[in-house]
Protein backbone atom coordinates (compact mmCIF):
# COMPACT_ATOMS: atom_id res chain seq x y z
CA UNK A 1 0.00 0.00 0.00
CA UNK A 2 0.85 3.53 -0.73
CA UNK A 3 2.50 5.68 2.53
CA UNK A 4 0.04 8.51 3.51
CA UNK A 5 -2.61 10.24 2.16
CA UNK A 6 -2.86 11.65 -1.23
CA UNK A 7 -3.36 10.32 -4.32
CA UNK A 8 -0.02 8.24 -5.37
CA UNK A 9 1.87 10.04 -8.10
CA UNK A 10 5.20 10.42 -9.84
CA UNK A 11 6.43 13.52 -8.91
CA UNK A 12 9.27 13.29 -11.28
CA UNK A 13 10.60 10.77 -14.43
CA UNK A 14 13.79 10.62 -15.93
CA UNK A 15 14.55 8.31 -18.90
CA UNK A 16 18.24 7.57 -20.74
CA UNK A 17 18.33 5.55 -23.85
CA UNK A 18 14.75 4.55 -23.06
CA UNK A 19 13.04 3.44 -26.66
CA UNK A 20 12.64 6.79 -28.58
CA UNK A 21 13.79 8.64 -25.77
CA UNK A 22 17.22 9.54 -25.76
CA UNK A 23 17.20 11.71 -22.93
CA UNK A 24 13.98 12.96 -21.50
CA UNK A 25 13.14 14.18 -18.04
CA UNK A 26 9.84 15.53 -16.88
CA UNK A 27 8.16 16.81 -13.49
CA UNK A 28 4.41 16.26 -12.46
CA UNK A 29 2.34 17.98 -10.41
CA UNK A 30 -0.13 15.47 -9.56
CA UNK A 31 -2.65 17.29 -12.07
CA UNK A 32 -3.48 14.42 -15.13
CA UNK A 33 -0.45 14.81 -17.72
CA UNK A 34 -2.51 14.76 -21.30
CA UNK A 35 -0.07 13.78 -23.89
CA UNK A 36 -0.34 14.65 -27.50
CA UNK A 37 1.54 14.25 -30.75
CA UNK A 38 1.36 12.04 -33.88
CA UNK A 39 1.73 8.33 -34.36
CA UNK A 40 4.97 7.11 -33.98
CA UNK A 41 6.26 10.28 -31.61
CA UNK A 42 7.03 8.43 -28.30
CA UNK A 43 3.75 8.91 -26.39
CA UNK A 44 3.11 5.17 -25.54
CA UNK A 45 6.75 4.65 -24.35
CA UNK A 46 6.40 7.45 -21.62
CA UNK A 47 3.25 5.11 -20.32
CA UNK A 48 5.08 2.34 -20.58
CA UNK A 49 7.91 3.58 -18.41
CA UNK A 50 5.22 4.21 -15.79
CA UNK A 51 4.02 1.28 -16.22
CA UNK A 52 7.40 -0.53 -15.17
CA UNK A 53 7.27 1.03 -11.58
CA UNK A 54 5.00 -1.51 -10.76
CA UNK A 55 5.99 -4.94 -10.79
CA UNK A 56 5.72 -7.13 -13.89
CA UNK A 57 6.91 -6.38 -17.32
CA UNK A 58 4.78 -3.55 -18.07
CA UNK A 59 2.23 -2.74 -20.12
CA UNK A 60 3.40 -3.88 -23.58
CA UNK A 61 4.59 -6.77 -21.62
CA UNK A 62 8.44 -6.32 -22.82
CA UNK A 63 11.64 -7.95 -21.86
CA UNK A 64 14.38 -5.83 -20.84
CA UNK A 65 16.28 -6.79 -24.38
CA UNK A 66 13.51 -4.90 -26.58
CA UNK A 67 13.20 -1.72 -24.77
CA UNK A 68 16.72 -0.49 -25.30
CA UNK A 69 17.37 2.45 -27.78
CA UNK A 70 18.63 1.42 -30.99
CA UNK A 71 21.43 1.61 -32.65
CA UNK A 72 23.12 2.64 -29.53
CA UNK A 73 22.26 -0.46 -27.42
CA UNK A 74 24.35 0.75 -24.47
CA UNK A 75 21.44 -0.01 -21.83
CA UNK A 76 18.33 1.73 -20.61
CA UNK A 77 17.47 3.40 -17.32
CA UNK A 78 14.87 4.92 -15.98
CA UNK A 79 14.11 7.17 -12.73
CA UNK A 80 11.20 8.23 -10.77
CA UNK A 81 10.36 10.39 -7.76
CA UNK A 82 7.48 8.97 -5.88
CA UNK A 83 6.67 10.78 -2.55
CA UNK A 84 9.71 10.31 -0.77
CA UNK A 85 10.82 7.49 -2.03
CA UNK A 86 13.96 7.46 -5.55
CA UNK A 87 13.30 4.44 -7.45
CA UNK A 88 15.70 3.27 -10.39
CA UNK A 89 14.93 0.62 -12.96
CA UNK A 90 18.33 -0.32 -15.28
CA UNK A 91 18.68 -2.51 -17.94
CA UNK A 92 22.62 -3.37 -19.61
CA UNK A 93 22.23 -5.50 -22.88
CA UNK A 94 21.96 -9.09 -22.18
CA UNK A 95 21.18 -8.65 -18.46
CA UNK A 96 17.92 -8.40 -16.46
CA UNK A 97 16.42 -5.93 -15.39
CA UNK A 98 17.30 -4.83 -11.61
CA UNK A 99 15.17 -2.61 -9.11
CA UNK A 100 17.18 -0.37 -6.57
CA UNK A 101 14.53 1.58 -4.58
CA UNK A 102 16.47 4.57 -2.13
CA UNK A 103 20.16 3.20 -3.34
CA UNK A 104 19.13 0.02 -2.48
CA UNK A 105 18.61 -3.26 -4.68
CA UNK A 106 14.73 -4.57 -4.24
CA UNK A 107 12.63 -7.04 -5.98
CA UNK A 108 10.23 -5.72 -8.15
CA UNK A 109 7.27 -7.16 -5.86
CA UNK A 110 8.50 -3.87 -3.79
CA UNK A 111 7.21 -1.33 -6.03
CA UNK A 112 3.67 -2.89 -5.46
CA UNK A 113 3.61 -0.93 -1.67
CA UNK A 114 5.09 2.00 -3.12
CA UNK A 115 2.74 2.84 -5.64
CA UNK A 116 -0.74 1.51 -7.58
CA UNK A 117 -0.55 2.03 -11.46
CA UNK A 118 -4.07 0.73 -13.34
CA UNK A 119 -3.74 1.39 -17.29
CA UNK A 120 -6.27 0.62 -20.28
CA UNK A 121 -4.16 0.31 -23.76
CA UNK A 122 -5.07 -0.45 -26.98
CA UNK A 123 -3.93 -3.93 -26.90
CA UNK A 124 -6.78 -4.63 -24.05
CA UNK A 125 -9.47 -4.00 -26.55
CA UNK A 126 -9.59 -7.90 -27.29
CA UNK A 127 -9.80 -8.91 -23.67
CA UNK A 128 -12.79 -10.65 -23.53
CA UNK A 129 -12.68 -12.15 -27.33
CA UNK A 130 -8.87 -13.50 -27.03
CA UNK A 131 -7.61 -16.75 -24.46
CA UNK A 132 -8.41 -16.84 -20.97
CA UNK A 133 -4.47 -15.89 -19.84
CA UNK A 134 -4.86 -11.82 -21.26
CA UNK A 135 -8.03 -11.87 -18.75
CA UNK A 136 -5.85 -13.97 -16.04
CA UNK A 137 -3.91 -11.19 -16.19
CA UNK A 138 -5.82 -8.23 -16.01
CA UNK A 139 -7.76 -10.12 -12.84
CA UNK A 140 -4.36 -10.04 -11.28
CA UNK A 141 -3.55 -6.71 -11.71
CA UNK A 142 -6.52 -5.60 -10.25
CA UNK A 143 -6.04 -8.29 -7.57
CA UNK A 144 -2.03 -6.85 -7.00
CA UNK A 145 -3.67 -3.39 -7.21
CA UNK A 146 -5.92 -4.28 -3.57
CA UNK A 147 -3.73 -7.20 -2.29
CA UNK A 148 0.34 -6.19 -3.11
CA UNK A 149 0.97 -9.65 -1.72
CA UNK A 150 -0.81 -11.51 -4.35
CA UNK A 151 2.10 -10.92 -6.61
CA UNK A 152 4.66 -13.25 -4.17
CA UNK A 153 2.24 -15.53 -3.99
CA UNK A 154 1.62 -16.19 -7.70
CA UNK A 155 5.24 -16.02 -8.17
CA UNK A 156 5.04 -18.94 -5.58
CA UNK A 157 2.81 -20.83 -7.19
CA UNK A 158 3.98 -20.60 -10.91
CA UNK A 159 7.72 -21.60 -9.44
CA UNK A 160 6.23 -24.90 -8.31
CA UNK A 161 4.45 -25.59 -11.16
CA UNK A 162 7.25 -25.35 -13.26
CA UNK A 163 8.97 -27.82 -11.09
CA UNK A 164 5.90 -30.33 -11.50
CA UNK A 165 5.40 -29.78 -15.29
CA UNK A 166 9.12 -30.92 -15.42
CA UNK A 167 8.29 -33.56 -13.67
CA UNK A 168 5.61 -34.92 -15.47
CA UNK A 169 7.62 -33.81 -18.78
CA UNK A 170 10.60 -36.10 -17.53
CA UNK A 171 8.01 -38.99 -17.04
CA UNK A 172 8.62 -39.69 -13.09
CA UNK A 173 5.81 -41.76 -11.28
CA UNK A 174 7.74 -41.63 -7.86
CA UNK A 175 4.51 -39.68 -6.12
CA UNK A 176 6.98 -39.14 -3.38
CA UNK A 177 8.34 -36.20 -5.73
CA UNK A 178 4.96 -34.48 -6.77
CA UNK A 179 3.72 -34.68 -2.85
CA UNK A 180 5.52 -31.57 -1.44
CA UNK A 181 5.31 -29.34 -4.72
CA UNK A 182 1.45 -30.22 -4.79
CA UNK A 183 1.43 -29.28 -1.44
CA UNK A 184 2.79 -25.84 -2.49
CA UNK A 185 0.80 -25.22 -5.13
CA UNK A 186 -2.56 -25.83 -3.33
CA UNK A 187 -1.55 -23.60 -0.52
CA UNK A 188 -0.82 -20.70 -2.77
CA UNK A 189 -3.19 -21.58 -5.05
CA UNK A 190 -6.13 -21.55 -2.59
CA UNK A 191 -4.98 -18.18 -1.62
CA UNK A 192 -4.39 -16.97 -5.21
CA UNK A 193 -8.34 -17.71 -5.96
CA UNK A 194 -9.43 -16.14 -2.94
CA UNK A 195 -8.09 -13.07 -3.61
CA UNK A 196 -9.32 -12.91 -6.71
CA UNK A 197 -12.50 -13.49 -5.63
CA UNK A 198 -12.21 -10.91 -2.90
CA UNK A 199 -10.43 -8.22 -5.76
CA UNK A 200 -13.84 -9.41 -8.04
CA UNK A 201 -16.13 -8.13 -4.61
CA UNK A 202 -14.73 -5.09 -4.24
CA UNK A 203 -14.68 -4.40 -8.06
CA UNK A 204 -18.48 -4.98 -8.31
CA UNK A 205 -19.47 -2.92 -4.92
CA UNK A 206 -17.35 0.04 -6.89
CA UNK A 207 -19.51 -0.40 -9.99
CA UNK A 208 -22.12 -0.37 -7.83
CA UNK A 209 -21.39 3.98 -7.23
CA UNK A 210 -22.70 4.45 -11.03
CA UNK A 211 -20.99 6.26 -13.73
CA UNK A 212 -21.43 6.75 -17.22
CA UNK A 213 -19.97 3.90 -18.49
CA UNK A 214 -21.71 0.78 -18.36
CA UNK A 215 -21.18 -1.60 -15.18
CA UNK A 216 -20.10 -5.24 -15.66
CA UNK A 217 -21.12 -8.29 -13.96
CA UNK A 218 -18.53 -10.78 -13.50
CA UNK A 219 -17.54 -13.89 -12.57
CA UNK A 220 -14.20 -15.84 -11.83
CA UNK A 221 -15.01 -19.57 -13.55
CA UNK A 222 -12.65 -23.11 -13.87
CA UNK A 223 -12.97 -25.61 -16.81
CA UNK A 224 -15.50 -28.06 -16.02
CA UNK A 225 -12.66 -31.14 -16.04
CA UNK A 226 -10.36 -29.68 -13.27
CA UNK A 227 -11.72 -32.00 -10.62
CA UNK A 228 -12.82 -29.72 -8.33
CA UNK A 229 -16.16 -29.07 -6.71
CA UNK A 230 -17.41 -25.91 -5.33
CA UNK A 231 -17.55 -22.25 -6.60
CA UNK A 232 -13.96 -21.53 -4.86
CA UNK A 233 -10.72 -23.19 -4.63
CA UNK A 234 -10.61 -25.31 -1.35
CA UNK A 235 -6.69 -26.02 -0.30
CA UNK A 236 -7.44 -29.89 0.62
CA UNK A 237 -9.61 -30.56 -2.57
CA UNK A 238 -6.89 -29.14 -4.85
CA UNK A 239 -4.34 -31.23 -3.45
CA UNK A 240 -6.68 -34.10 -3.98
CA UNK A 241 -7.01 -32.55 -7.51
CA UNK A 242 -3.86 -32.63 -8.43
CA UNK A 243 -2.65 -35.63 -7.26
CA UNK A 244 -5.52 -37.43 -8.90
CA UNK A 245 -4.66 -36.07 -12.18
CA UNK A 246 -1.09 -36.69 -12.49
CA UNK A 247 -1.75 -39.40 -15.35
CA UNK A 248 -4.08 -37.01 -17.04
CA UNK A 249 -1.38 -34.31 -16.60
CA UNK A 250 1.61 -36.32 -17.28
CA UNK A 251 -0.49 -37.02 -21.11
CA UNK A 252 -0.11 -33.59 -21.85
CA UNK A 253 2.69 -33.06 -20.11
CA UNK A 254 1.43 -29.50 -18.33
CA UNK A 255 -0.91 -29.42 -15.25
CA UNK A 256 -3.97 -28.74 -16.30
CA UNK A 257 -5.77 -28.45 -12.30
CA UNK A 258 -5.35 -24.98 -10.97
CA UNK A 259 -5.99 -21.42 -10.91
CA UNK A 260 -3.93 -20.52 -13.89
CA UNK A 261 -6.65 -22.16 -15.76
CA UNK A 262 -9.09 -19.91 -14.43
CA UNK A 263 -10.75 -17.77 -16.51
CA UNK A 264 -12.74 -14.23 -16.05
CA UNK A 265 -16.49 -13.82 -17.55
CA UNK A 266 -17.77 -10.58 -18.03
CA UNK A 267 -21.61 -9.51 -18.93
CA UNK A 268 -23.17 -6.02 -19.39
CA UNK A 269 -25.47 -6.24 -16.47
CA UNK A 270 -27.75 -4.06 -18.23
CA UNK A 271 -28.60 -5.54 -21.30
CA UNK A 272 -27.45 -9.48 -20.11
CA UNK A 273 -25.05 -9.34 -22.96
CA UNK A 274 -21.95 -11.75 -22.59
CA UNK A 275 -19.14 -8.94 -22.63
CA UNK A 276 -17.47 -11.07 -25.76
CA UNK A 277 -21.12 -10.83 -27.64
CA UNK A 278 -20.92 -6.91 -26.85
CA UNK A 279 -19.90 -4.50 -29.72
CA UNK A 280 -16.86 -3.10 -29.55
CA UNK A 281 -17.56 0.30 -28.29
CA UNK A 282 -19.63 -1.54 -25.54
CA UNK A 283 -16.59 -3.70 -24.89
CA UNK A 284 -14.40 -0.57 -24.57
CA UNK A 285 -16.74 0.93 -22.01
CA UNK A 286 -17.07 -1.68 -20.03
CA UNK A 287 -13.22 -2.29 -19.55
CA UNK A 288 -13.41 1.89 -19.08
CA UNK A 289 -16.14 1.02 -16.89
CA UNK A 290 -14.04 -1.38 -14.52
CA UNK A 291 -10.69 0.68 -14.75
CA UNK A 292 -12.48 3.70 -12.91
CA UNK A 293 -14.58 0.99 -10.57
CA UNK A 294 -10.83 -0.33 -9.62
CA UNK A 295 -9.41 3.17 -9.03
CA UNK A 296 -12.63 4.38 -7.22
CA UNK A 297 -12.49 1.17 -4.58
CA UNK A 298 -8.60 2.03 -4.01
CA UNK A 299 -9.66 5.84 -3.19
CA UNK A 300 -12.17 4.50 -1.17
CA UNK A 301 -10.27 2.24 1.09
CA UNK A 302 -6.64 3.87 1.08
CA UNK A 303 -7.68 7.84 0.40
CA UNK A 304 -5.22 7.38 -2.68
CA UNK A 305 -5.88 7.09 -5.69
CA UNK A 306 -3.92 5.24 -8.36
CA UNK A 307 -1.90 6.15 -11.55
CA UNK A 308 -3.99 5.65 -14.38
CA UNK A 309 -2.59 4.98 -18.09
CA UNK A 310 -5.13 5.52 -20.46
CA UNK A 311 -3.48 5.00 -24.13
CA UNK A 312 -5.64 6.51 -26.94
CA UNK A 313 -8.53 6.24 -24.69
CA UNK A 314 -10.32 9.76 -25.54
CA UNK A 315 -9.91 9.19 -29.11
CA UNK A 316 -12.11 6.54 -28.86
CA UNK A 317 -14.94 8.20 -26.96
CA UNK A 318 -17.83 10.31 -28.37
CA UNK A 319 -17.77 14.02 -26.63
CA UNK A 320 -19.94 13.09 -24.22
CA UNK A 321 -18.24 10.02 -22.56
CA UNK A 322 -15.07 12.03 -22.83
CA UNK A 323 -16.57 14.95 -20.73
CA UNK A 324 -17.40 12.22 -18.67
CA UNK A 325 -13.85 10.58 -18.19
CA UNK A 326 -12.04 13.44 -17.75
CA UNK A 327 -15.27 14.10 -14.83
CA UNK A 328 -14.20 11.21 -12.87
CA UNK A 329 -10.84 11.87 -13.36
CA UNK A 330 -11.20 14.97 -11.28
CA UNK A 331 -13.80 13.35 -8.81
CA UNK A 332 -11.03 10.91 -8.16
CA UNK A 333 -8.19 13.34 -8.13
CA UNK A 334 -5.96 10.90 -9.28
CA UNK A 335 -2.91 11.43 -11.43
CA UNK A 336 -4.03 10.08 -15.10
CA UNK A 337 -1.51 9.80 -18.11
CA UNK A 338 -3.34 10.47 -21.52
CA UNK A 339 -2.81 9.84 -24.59
CA UNK A 340 -3.78 11.26 -27.97
CA UNK A 341 -2.61 12.48 -31.33
CA UNK A 342 -4.83 15.83 -31.36
CA UNK A 343 -4.63 18.36 -28.85
CA UNK A 344 -8.01 19.12 -29.23
CA UNK A 345 -8.93 15.98 -27.60
CA UNK A 346 -7.71 17.57 -24.12
CA UNK A 347 -9.09 20.76 -24.43
CA UNK A 348 -12.00 20.29 -22.33
CA UNK A 349 -9.53 19.51 -19.15
CA UNK A 350 -7.74 22.95 -19.56
CA UNK A 351 -5.40 24.21 -16.91
CA UNK A 352 -6.55 21.12 -14.93
CA UNK A 353 -4.03 19.10 -16.71
CA UNK A 354 -0.43 19.47 -17.58
CA UNK A 355 -0.26 19.24 -21.16
CA UNK A 356 2.81 17.93 -23.09
CA UNK A 357 3.68 17.75 -26.82
CA UNK A 358 5.37 14.42 -28.02
CA UNK A 359 7.45 14.82 -31.34
CA UNK A 360 9.92 12.49 -33.21
CA UNK A 361 13.20 13.56 -34.99
CA UNK A 362 16.07 11.60 -36.63
CA UNK A 363 14.33 8.68 -34.79
CA UNK A 364 14.39 10.80 -31.10
CA UNK A 365 11.58 11.56 -29.26
CA UNK A 366 11.31 15.26 -27.59
CA UNK A 367 9.04 16.21 -24.95
CA UNK A 368 7.81 19.52 -24.09
CA UNK A 369 5.20 21.60 -21.64
CA UNK A 370 2.87 23.18 -23.82
CA UNK A 371 0.17 26.04 -23.07
CA UNK A 372 -4.00 24.02 -22.86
Amino acid sequence: MSEGGGADRVGALALSHFRSHRRTRLTFDGRPVAIHGPNGAGKTNLLEAVSLLSPGRGMRRAAAEEIIRRPEAIGWRIAAAIRDHEIELRAEPGQPRTTRIDGKAAPQVALARLLRVLWLVPSMDRLWLEGAEGRRRFLDRVTLSFLPDHAEGVLAYEKAMRDRNRLLKDGVRDPHWYEALEVQMATHGAAIDARRRDALTRLEAAQEEGGPFPTAALALTRPEEDGVTGAALDEAALRDALAGSRGRDMAAGRTLVGPHRADLAGTYAAKGIEARLCSTGEQKALLISLILANARALRAETESAPVLLLDEVAAHLDADRRAALYSELRMLGAQAFLTGTEPDLFAELGANALHLCVTENDGESHTEEVAP
